[in-house]
């Protein structure tokens, strides 16, 4: 009786197949000609805010659309509740990616999309909301404009505004009609060497941002001319000692700097340029550089652009510098050295050989703190690796840990070689920030030490540089979480030149921002 049924319900199933078969076509048919009352709601609906102000509009076209409507709320507005703010009407879909401009900085919006046709009800509305940027109708600061004490300010003329805050301080200034009108405002009260952030402002929204650094009060400096004997100088230092540089060229070779100092330029539209020279720090010094152009060209035994002795050292600071032809490296630390923390920022190194040593060499010291943050290196590091931090330095300081943060740099050409790294970094205790960086045209790869701990790596963009996150390398540290691989579009880059056009990594904010358009 079991054989029966089974036999049986076998029959069925195949007169349910055949009839399955017999009607498939006319099933395919009826939902390929699927007709409904009204148009689908447009999907992927994306709002992207450029210009600072401006949002540009993205979605998935709609069959049988004719057109798109399109209306603007101000705030969260998830019900629509009021009259828009913007409304637009016969948006085709060849205008897509659309873009509105017309809307105010700092504010939500949200935004609605439907599509329109013919003889066809309209979709049901598709919705998003973004946030403006703050307005930047700010000139960029002219550095003649800025003095120790004072600043001026330009932004578009006739374009309003109450005041202007400035921090640190919350200085305050109200802004006259005769501003308005020139676009064109004088700040005094400034304290020199101070790094401000200034705020135009209306109605309490941001209509331009601008940073800016005071320069040197003289009278507090030691100023140094060209003809001026720097390397005695700075020999007999004291500790504290500032030493504005005018303007001209130094040609000095090494420079013994054993008190904390710093050596600036006395005008930074006007760095000096100083040739041949290797700053050899001893003495437990702390040392600034800033606005400087040092040209390795001619140095003592070719040698690297800064060299410490043995002991305990105060911060190192780089700061807008323009480093090059340095034959063996940027920084050689080959002694029991303890330095308390290295800053370089917003420099451009280039033509660094490294032939006998790395770019950035740490042997047998280390430091608590490295920072490697909105720099530009090209050209250089052929012969070696990029970021050397060897095992030594743990040797001789067991119980300290570097924290190291290499961000939002463009490196062009740079280890280009299939067995060239750039965190060739071993000490027994140390962490890695790895974001938001340009790597291009280089055959190099991150590491091959298993002690090598990356604890933060994202945002990177690698353009013809594909072993960063494919090296085939034995315990090779490819990048596996979120990268891409765009052509930056750099402007000139055999001319230093390395402002990008890619949207996308001017939108995200990748690279030395220096180069952003």
């Amino acid at each position: 009786m079991k054989k029966i049924i089974k036999y049986a319900t076998y029959i069925v199933g195949l007169g349910f197949v055949s009839s399955l078969a017999s009607c498939s076509d006319d099933i395919l048919a009826e939902i390929t000609t699927l007709e409904t009352s009204r148009l689908f709601s447009p999907t992927d609906i994306e709002a992207r805010v450029v210009n600072r102000v401006d949002v540009r509009l993205t979605w998935k076209a709609v069959s049988k659309a004719k057109s798109y409507e399109i209306e603007f709320f101000e705030g969260e507005n998830p019900d629509f509740s009021g009259t828009p703010v913007h409304k637009l009407s016969d948006v085709t879909y060849e205008q897509n990616p659309y873009t509105f401009t017309g809307l105010v900085g700092e504010t939500t919006y949200t935004v609605r999309i439907r599509a329109v046709g013919d003889d066809i009800a309209d979709s049901k509305w598709t919705t998003a909301s973004f946030t403006t940027d703050p307005e930047q109708i700010f000139q960029p600061v002219d550095l003649a404009e800025v003095e120790a004490y004072s600043v001026t300010l330009r932004w578009t003329p006739g374009e309003t505004a109450d005041q202007i805050v400035l921090e640190p301080g919350n200085i305050q200034y109200t802004v006259t009609s005769s501003d308005i009108t020139t676009g064109v405002a004088l700040i005094t009260g400034l304290t020199p060497e101070t790094e401000y952030t200034a705020r135009l402002v209306r109605n309490g929204k941001t209509r331009g941002t601008a940073t800016f650094k005071t320069i040197l009060d003289l009278g507090g400096a030691i100023a140094v001319e060209p003809e001026d004997d720097l390397t005695t100088l700075i020999a007999n230092a004291s500790n504290g000692d500032v030493f504005a540089l005018m303007p001209g060229e130094y040609n000095v070779q090494d420079l013994n700097v054993n008190a904390s100092i710093s050596i600036k330029a006395a005008k930074p539209t006007e760095k000096p340029t100083l040739i041949g020279s290797v700053f050899r720090i001893g003495g437990g010094a702390a040392l600034t550089l800033e606005n400087l152009v040092l040209d390795g060209t001619g140095a003592n035994n070719d040698n690297q652009t800064i060299i410490y002795e043995a002991g305990t050292y105060g911060d190192l600071k780089i700061d807008h510098c323009l480093i090059s032809n340095y034959v063996k490296g940027a920084m050689y630390v080959n002694n029991a050295t303890l330095i308390e923390s290295v800053t370089i920022t917003n420099t451009i190194y280039h033509d660094i050989e490294c032939s006998g040593g790395d770019f950035i060499d740490f042997r047998n010291g280390m430091t608590k703190h490295f920072n490697f943050i909105n720099n530009t290196v090209y050209n250089s590091a052929f012969a070696r690796d990029l970021f050397r931090m060897d095992a030594g330095g743990s040797g001789n300081f067991p119980a300290e840990q570097s924290l190291i943060n290499i961000s939002n740099n463009t490196f062009n050409n740079v280890s280009n070689g299939n067995s060239r790294r750039f965190l060739y970094i071993r000490l027994a205790s140390h962490q890695i920030t790895f974001n938001k960086n340009i790597i291009a045209n280089t055959q190099g790869y991150y590491s091959n030490q298993p002690t090598t701990t990356i604890t933060a790596m994202s945002n990177n963009n690698y353009f013809n540089a594909p072993n960063f996150t494919a090296s085939t390398q034995s315990n090779a540290k490819n990048d596996t979480g979120t990268y891409t691989t765009f052509d930056p579009g750099f402007a000139n880059s055999g001319d230093g030149n390395f402002t990008i056009s890619h949207e996308e990594l001017i939108f995200q904010g990748i690279g030395d921002q220096r180069w952003r358009n």
